[in-house]
């Protein structure tokens, strides 16, 4: 590696011998596109691809969705970019996705295009603005639909090293991004055969039984409390959907209401009650159950109707049997065939729900069933949480790995 500078201006970071800190804008040319008029019908269904920065997702654009005319690039600030030009999102959610042209294309107003040219390598430019990334991300003004500004890419320091070590550093680069991602597979392929393996295990704790109407086991159902502000009574939690993760009840941040005496007796929730999520756009979450643990009886908790409250009888109905079952194939199959879709959202009902067709067995049966389902599923979060911790410290390392390539650390 080569020498470090003697001492670095202050603010300015310590670059090795050879590297200069230069603004964007001084070493490329760069300029954004345009939108033409859609009132103008001439200007659309061309042959000149048109590139719109959600796009850009594909990391390598070798057709697009729509196409304009030569004519709307004449009466726009539309312009083509040459095949190779370096293509960089500035507005809202896209913000620093990043991609390169295979073909020769225009883009609308919302991507910048970054000429290729003697001076840098593309490839190393590109690595740099993905490290960059999280920097223009915060740098985003405005609200809904935040953006960067060309001045504030044109602004951007870059180290700029010389044009063989930045070859050098992209192999590199890529040498050890190739064997990260190779590692990210593995580990996803690890959770996805966790899955399979969970769903054999509830298979194999449910089959072969003789199947009756989860209602056989419900004492009482109850739709949850609607209002949304109160001024009488006692101060409750009320559980929303942001206050369920992973099937459990999360207390980090709840929302509480006044409520009366007769609101609390109607709505708190109790040890084993179990709480169906009744509506939501996603079909994957729609009749879901909860399990209420005593901590959560003893934390003060009410249900909002977004849910619907089955309590058991005790004396036939272990809950966190019927808990279990509601997350099999068979059963989140049996939800989505009698869901009731409107406006986006999925709905279930009560009677749908008492109506879903469970495994009959005794209390101690389910319990046993319970005792054997969870000793071996915790193993299976143990392992699940290893490899999320383990795919997050991908991601860190492949932050560190950037770091030290533009600081000149890294060959």
């Amino acid at each position: 590696m080569s020498e470090i500078k003697n001492i670095p201006k202050k603010n300015e970071p310590c670059l090795p011998k050879g590297w200069e800190l230069k603004k964007l804008g001084e070493v490329c040319h760069t300029t954004s596109g345009g939108t033409p008029s859609r009132g103008n019908k001439n200007f659309y269904n061309g042959n000149i691809p048109w590139v719109k920065s959600g796009e850009l997702s594909k990391g390598l654009i070798l057709d697009t969705e729509e196409k304009i005319t030569e004519e709307a690039i004449k009466n726009s600030s539309a312009k083509v970019f040459p095949k190779g030009t370096l293509l960089i999102a500035l507005y809202g959610a896209t913000i620093g996705k990043l991609a390169f042209l295979g073909i020769d294309a225009a883009t609308n107003q919302a991507v910048c295009g970054i000429y290729k040219n003697e001076n840098i390598d593309s490839n190393y430019l590109y690595y740099f603005l993905f490290f960059k990334k999280p920097s223009l991300v915060k740098q985003g003004i405005g609200g809904a639909q935040p953006n960067i500004s060309q001045t504030i890419l044109k602004n951007l320091e870059l180290s700029f090293p010389p044009l063989s070590e930045q070859q050098a550093i992209v192999a590199k680069i890529e040498e050890l991004l190739s064997e990260l991602e190779n590692g990210k597979q593995q580990l996803q392929t690890a959770q996805q055969q966790l899955k399979v393996y969970r769903q054999s295990l509830l298979k194999w704790a449910f089959e072969g039984k003789d199947l009756i109407l989860f209602g056989t086991f419900v004492e009482t159902s109850q739709n949850g409390l609607s209002k949304r502000t109160g001024t009488i009574g006692e101060q409750y939690k009320v559980l929303r959907l942001a206050d369920i993760s992973n099937n459990i009840i999360d207390k980090s941040s709840p929302r509480s209401i006044i409520m009366d005496e007769n609101e609390i007796a109607k709505y708190k929730i109790i040890t084993d009650d179990l709480i169906c999520i009744r509506v939501n756009g996603s079909k994957d979450l729609v009749g879901k159950l909860v399990h209420v643990s005593k901590l959560n009886e003893n934390d003060n908790w009410a249900f909002c109707d977004h849910f619907i409250r089955f309590r058991l009888n005790s004396n036939i109905a272990f809950s966190k049997y019927f808990h279990f079952y509601f997350t099999t194939m068979k059963m989140r199959k049996y939800i989505q065939e009698n869901m009731v879709a409107s406006a986006g959202q999925n709905t279930v009902s009560q009677i749908t729900i008492k109506n879903a067709p469970v495994p009959n067995c005794t209390i101690s049966e389910q319990q046993l069933i319970v005792d054997e389902l969870e000793s071996k599923l915790t193993v299976c979060d143990k392992i699940e949480e290893t490899i999320s911790q383990s795919l997050k410290q991908a991601e860190t390392l492949r932050q560190s790995i950037l770091k030290k390539a533009f600081e000149g650390k890294l060959i």
